[in-house]
């Protein structure tokens, strides 16, 4: 059989790296594909099960008997052909590929891009109904922009390729070396089927799950499968129950690493352990983020809030008896107003620049919304193996003296001295009785490598021991100065290794004996203490013992250490004296010098991490394949566990385990074997604890491990490296996979990946998610309290019938365009103090957008702007000779200003005086009979001109008590102030007689003008107090009298209010967006400058309110006007006022959290606190 390359070639790790997780509706496909194969392990539940198999138990002749095949002719070419075609290829089955633009359009198929979908249809359907005005039309095509801006967005982001079982088909090998009628034989590893006799040796992956029926030192690496670090023996024996455990069993993508064997085919394709895992990682479909529910709960609530208040007033509107198009027109706009169109591009766009930010601390996000669950995380649970340990055996203990001592490693320091001479003998063995080296092509290409990353030739342990001698004093040199003249490689039969040096300080040759401790001590008789060397006697033995049995309960692999001393052979007898076979050197009476003991040690951060994540409220509970010993060891190195467990305070008590109540132990360590039993109780009792701990698990086990804690409520974070954890991974509401250590196919089912495989980057990924929560409230708050200022003048026009406000563009400008970087911007906001000391958000409670947040937003700063911007609205109005109390109904039939030449109505009214606020005449109580109108400048009227009340002139006695100077005698026309608007579509006479003061007023009957003949008489009261220049003197016929506004007049005027409304909201909303930089703390000059693109963000607002209101061409677009500088003025105060309002709110709730007796804070900060 052909070895086969690892996985990694061939793929392309960096977009494996970009891509992300699968969607559910692939998982659906997968799972359906399984069950129409008719496979028995389809399903999830049947997946999860653990392994039953029989095949490890039995005999192989009864094996072979069972499987119709023979052990060494194995099957026959005509069934292995009838199996073929039985049981299919030896192949995972791969998953049916979405095509790339069915994942494009399922982009428009969110509930919120349907909306606005639909709001650019009625646009496009009103424009082509009624094409006098292209307000629709542009309405429409900005929509649909939005719509597919945010959807080729969200496709870019999201986009990946199918590769998780790719990935899994590469584990396959080309080729397979099979005994099939009695001859050996290359088959393609794809044909092979069960019954099948399969030889494999080193370097060879295995290609099926075989059961061992021979072997030759066969040593296989199992990391990626089952996290373990060292490789496993096999043999032909079966050593467990459980098949994950059992010797006999070699499984299907693992790699030989040593020795050869033969083995029967027991598992194919999808049936084998790893295709199982396969099942799974497709089955367990990537849990929907805590992200994705809170933008879908808010997306459908104000998107039914935007539905159902824009039905009610298009049910309104045709109540009153609006046309159609109008109304659909302004239910659109209400329609508008409620969704904020920019919040989800805000939100992507928020994610994306935090991952990028993460990218920079090592943590890689593959799915942009995992970014804020981990902040949401409350419980991490993590593998051991090259997660929270370095996958790296180190000496972490060595016994000479009869003491165990510790090693200098990552969280300890050295107990000893390394010049002590008891432990220079200790020493002296481990460094020359080993074959392991430093990889030479390593060492020239990367001298100045820190020694715990060099390349070792050599086994795990072998490796540990080499670095922590280098450490000590260079190996290669020492080993220069004692070379080897003979010995006995180790092998797992003998269990020691023997190596004879020429001794640099004595003419004698120096043995040196390493290998397991019991077959190290049965050849010892003596021992070397700081005495001497003293007979190894049963209490010296037993003391060694109690020392050996210290550092196995702390699940470290323990090494023997036994060195003698001879004189060399002659030359004529060395090569007999020096045979391994059949040695002549002694291999008893040697000296014991002490233990080695290795352990997988933690990663240096990781304690400080796992202790972080504890004062965050976050439990660190450990799921790993080792031994419950070697994970209890760890987790007390790290900190998961702090306590005793009930094993610990039951020795501690010198009682029984079962005397113990499983209340008093905060800690708990699990062996997977009594997972097995499990009922629910027992998972609510384990998961009860404080400090937990997983051992011996397997793939099904880990997953459901995550299920039950989810199923407690707990949102869940997963990290791991192996394809053991790729289950896991895929159902955990984020699975965190490692960059280095890490096989393509956790990567793959992961959402994140740690680059650097450290565990502690995990911390600052809970920071960054939980400052990514901060940060996208305060974004949503400052985003939403745009939603009552752009809906307020829409319903004011439809209840009140004022001029509109605000336009459908304004309102899209706010959204898309003023409000768009300062939304972002608050994605660069930093943490506040307190963000790793509180507890993880109650995910199901402390919503993103909860009624606090909708009624700071919405009641505090919406109404406030509203208000603001109508103050404004009504000045311009004002200055413009529109009385407020003229305003209600002035455009309650859509005929001020209009667009459409048909719906234009002249209007008019008269102001009585300089400093008279109202007039309640004829005009309309008499409006139906009052016809006297001009559609343009006739003989002897004066058309229209643009002035203010303030052009109005005082006479001299009433400027003096005025407090003014000047003023004109000339009061004639003092009650003839101002005509502003229509009444009655284009008119039907002109004619029209102006008397003198105090005169009447008559309007001719004509018969054009009037069909009923009734004579409309004003009389014209005398008031000399005010004059106005600007109206032609005269008494005659068409002189003087009235001024009437043509529509580029009255368009004028409304879009110069409606600029001011827009303005004033704008700057408001500046302050607004300082206000929501903190939640808590107060804006400062350094937290201000601290976010540079904040500070662009809020002087764009300025520039593009500026830009909208005086560069022309750009005004008229968007419906608006150059306005006089004066009117920029009643905006500032509002501005102050929201800032000071705002600042004042969270003083007093830091008030409130100093001092509860302060009731108004306290209540603030329960209240309040959005």
């Amino acid at each position: 059989m052909e070895p086969h390359s690892h996985v990694k070639e061939g793929v392309n790790e960096l977009d494996v790296a970009r891509q992300f997780s699968e969607t559910s509706a692939k998982v659906s496909e997968a799972l359906e594909k399984q069950k129409k194969g008719g496979d028995a392990g389809a399903g999830k539940e049947d997946l999860k099960k653990e392994l039953e198999m029989w095949e490890h138990k039995v005999s192989v002749e009864k094996l072979c008997e069972s499987l119709e095949t023979h052990p060494e002719d194995g099957l026959t070419s005509a069934k292995a052909k009838e199996k073929l075609a039985k049981d299919g290829p030896n192949v995972l089955s791969p998953p049916k590929v979405t095509p790339w633009w069915v994942k494009l359009l399922l982009q428009f198929t969110n509930f919120f891009s349907m909306l606005l979908t639909v709001a650019a249809i009625l646009c496009f359907l009103g424009y082509g109904l009624d094409s006098s005005t292209s307000d629709n039309l542009i309405l429409g095509c900005v929509l649909t922009g939005v719509v597919l801006v945010t959807a080729i967005f969200s496709f870019m982001q999201e986009f990946k390729s199918e590769k998780t079982m790719e990935m899994f088909a590469n584990f396959l090998p080309p080729q397979a070396l099979v005994h099939r009628d009695g001859k050996q034989l290359q088959v393609p590893a794809a044909d092979l089927v069960v019954g099948d006799v399969v030889d494999i040796k080193l370097g060879d992956k295995v290609p099926a799950d075989l059961r061992i029926i021979k072997v030759s030192k066969l040593k296989v690496d199992n990391s990626s499968l089952t996290g373990e670090s060292e490789p496993q023996a096999r043999s032909v024996d079966c050593t467990d129950d459980n098949p994950l455990e059992t010797k006999n069993l070699a499984f299907f993508g693992t790699l030989a690493v040593d020795g050869t064997a033969t083995g029967v085919v027991v598992m194919t394709g999808d049936r084998t352990v790893f295709g199982r895992i396969a099942g799974l990682a497709a089955s367990s479909g990537g849990e929907v983020t805590t992200l994705q529910i809170e933008i879908h709960h808010f997306v459908i609530a104000i998107s039914v809030y935007a539905l159902s208040l824009g039905l009610i007033f298009f049910i309104v509107g045709i109540a009153k008896g609006t046309d159609w198009i109008p109304n659909i027109v302004f239910t659109l706009s209400i329609i508008v107003a409620n969704v904020p169109e920019g919040l989800l591009a805000t939100v992507t766009v928020s994610l994306t620049l935090t991952a990028k930010r993460m990218a920079k601390k090592q943590v890689l996000v593959k799915k942009l919304a995992a970014v804020e669950t981990l902040g949401s995380t409350t419980t991490v649970c993590s593998d051991k193996t090259g997660t929270l340990t370095q996958n790296r055996m180190t000496v972490v203990h060595v016994m000479f003296g009869d003491k165990i001592e510790t090693t200098q490693t990552a969280t300890t320091t050295a107990s000893f001295d390394t010049n002590d001479p008891l432990f220079r003998e200790a020493f002296y063995v481990m460094v020359n009785c080993a074959k392991a080296e430093f990889d030479a092509g390593d060492m020239e290409a990367n001298p100045d490598k820190p020694i715990d990353e060099r390349v070792v030739n050599g086994d795990a342990s072998e490796a540990g021991i080499l670095k922590f001698c280098e450490k000590i004093e260079p190996v290669m040199v020492m080993r220069k100065r004692n070379p080897q003249v003979g010995g006995i490689p180790f092998n797992s039969t003998n269990k020691f290794m023997v190596t004879i040096h020429k001794d640099e300080s004595s003419p004698l040759l120096k043995q040196c004996f390493k290998g397991a401790p019991e077959r190290v001590l049965e050849r010892c008789s003596k021992i070397r203490t700081r005495e001497g060397d003293m007979d190894m006697t049963p209490e010296a033995l037993a003391r060694v013992n109690e020392h050996l049995a210290v550092c196995m309960d702390n699940g470290e692999r323990v090494l023997g250490l036994a060195t003698t001393s001879y004189p060399p052979p002659s030359e004529a007898e060395a090569d007999s004296f020096f045979d391994q076979d059949h040695p002549k050197f002694p291999m008893d009476g040697m000296t014991f010098v002490g233990l080695a003991a290795l352990l997988d040690p933690p990663r240096e951060s990781v304690p400080g991490a796992v202790a972080k994540c504890q004062t965050a409220g976050v439990q660190v509970i450990m799921v790993t394949g080792d031994h419950p010993a070697t994970a209890k060891s760890i987790a007390k190195q790290i900190g998961i566990i702090k306590d005793s467990t009930v094993q610990d305070l039951a020795k501690e008590r010198g009682v029984p385990v079962d005397q113990v109540d499983v209340a008093d132990a905060k800690a708990v360590v699990v062996p997977g074997w009594e997972l097995k039993d499990f009922e629910e109780d027992d998972w609510n009792r384990v998961l009860a604890h404080e400090q937990i701990v997983f051992a011996r698990t397997s793939p099904q086990q880990k997953l459901i491990i995550v299920e039950n804690c989810q199923r407690l409520g707990k949102i869940v974070a997963v990290t791991g490296d192996g394809v053991n954890d790729s289950p896991a991974l895929k159902k955990a509401n984020i699975g965190v996979a490692m960059g280095i250590a890490g096989s393509d196919v956790s990567k793959e089912a992961a959402d994140m990946i740690l680059l650097d495989d450290n565990f502690s980057s995990i911390v600052s990924g809970i920071e960054e998610g939980r400052l990514i929560f901060d940060n996208l409230k305060k974004s949503i708050a400052y985003t939403l309290s745009s939603n009552i200022p752009e809906l307020t003048p829409f319903l004011i026009f439809i209840i009140a019938g004022l001029p509109s406000a605000l336009t459908t563009i304004l309102i899209l400008c706010v959204d898309l365009g003023t409000d768009m970087i300062p939304a972002i911007s608050f994605a660069y906001e930093k943490a506040e103090a307190d963000i790793m000391e509180r507890p993880p958000r109650n995910a199901a409670k402390d919503r993103m957008v909860n009624r606090v947040l909708v009624c700071f937003s919405y009641i505090q700063l919406g109404v406030y702007q509203a208000v603001a911007g109508y103050f404004t609205f009504i000045v311009i109005f004002n200055d413009y000779s529109v009385d407020p109390s003229l305003l209600p109904g002035l455009d309650s039939d859509q005929f001020f200003a209009a667009a459409s030449v048909s719906s234009r109505r002249w209007w008019f009214t008269v102001r009585e005086a300089y400093n008279d606020r109202s007039f309640k005449d004829i005009f309309f109580s008499e409006k139906n009979k009052f016809a006297p109108i001009f559609e343009s400048a006739q003989p002897g009227l004066i058309q229209q001109t643009d002035f203010e009340y303030e052009d109005l002139i005082p006479t001299p006695n009433a400027a003096a008590a005025l407090g003014q100077t000047g003023g004109s005698d000339n009061a004639q026309f003092n009650n003839m102030i101002k005509a502003v608007g229509m009444e009655f579509q284009l008119p039907f006479c002109y004619e029209f007689y102006c008397q003198p003061p105090g005169s009447e007023i008559v309007f001719n009957d004509f018969d054009a003008c009037f069909n009923t003949g009734p004579q409309v008489v004003y009389y014209s009261g005398v008031n000399t107090g005010v004059v106005n220049p600007n109206v032609e003197t005269g008494s005659g016929d068409g002189q003087g009298c009235i001024y009437s506004w043509d529509f580029d007049q009255q368009d004028g005027t409304v879009s110069r209010a409606r600029t001011g409304y827009f303005d004033t909201v704008i700057l408001v909303r500046t302050c607004i967006a300082f206000i929501c930089k903190t939640r808590l703390l107060g804006v400062t000059p350094k937290s201000i400058w601290s976010n540079k693109v904040h500070l662009i963000g809020v002087c764009s607002m300025i520039l593009m309110i500026l830009g909208i209101t005086y560069i022309p061409g750009l005004n008229s677009g968007f419906g608006a006007a150059p306005i006089k500088g004066i009117h920029w003025v009643p905006g500032i105060p509002w501005a102050i006022m929201i800032l000071i309002f705002g600042e004042t709110r969270k003083l007093f709730m830091r008030m409130g959290m100093k001092n509860p007796n302060f009731k108004l804070g306290a209540w603030l900060r329960k209240y309040a606190y959005w």
